[in-house]
């Protein structure tokens, strides 16, 4: 599958089989994020790999109740190590850098999992203090995205978006 295909082709899943993810297949997924470009280099992404029932709960009530969590085999937790960009980059590095890196290894991921047979959701609406203490990070790594993973029990259509004409400008706004 070439990457175009891949980023027509993905949408966010709901709804999972039971089926296990192949191992090599998950260090693959996470592989393309470690793989993602970072201000600097400085790779700010931890990723949490989570197969345990109970901590998929806890993450279904961070996630203000969203219960497709839980469903998926693997679920992993992308998290900004905040320190890795703030040490080079201070505040900005802490703020906006490390976002902006583990958006990237994210997307990487949701590539590679569509690629691989897989489906995903990128889980964006959580409260962060609650996936912290459910995943039991230092204070120096903030939770950014949460990523179910599994084989879709669904094919959702693709939305509406926007055409080019309406959101590229040249030269200035």
């Amino acid at each position: 599958m070439d990457v175009f295909e891949a980023i027509e082709g993905r949408r966010s899943v709901r709804s999972f089989k039971p089926d296990q993810i192949d191992e090599k297949d998950l260090e693959k997924i996470l592989d393309a994020g470690r793989l993602s470009p970072s201000a600097g280099n400085c790779q700010p992404w931890e990723f949490v790999v989570i197969r345990d029932k109970t901590s998929k709960q806890k993450l279904v009530l961070a996630a203000l109740g969203q219960s497709f969590v839980a469903e998926a085999p693997v679920v992993v937790v992308v998290c900004a190590n905040i320190h890795r960009s703030s040490n080079r980059y201070g505040r900005r590095g802490a703020e906006l850098y490390c976002i902006q890196d583990t958006a990237a290894a994210i997307q990487n991921m949701l590539l590679a999992a569509y690629a691989l047979g897989y489906g995903t959701c990128w889980v964006g609406a959580f409260d962060e203090e609650a996936v912290a203490r459910a995943i039991k990070a230092p204070p120096s790594i903030r939770p950014v995205g949460i990523i179910p993973i599994g084989k879709p029990a669904e094919k959702p259509r693709a939305t509406p978006r926007l055409p080019l004409s309406k959101i590229v400008r040249e030269n200035q706004f």
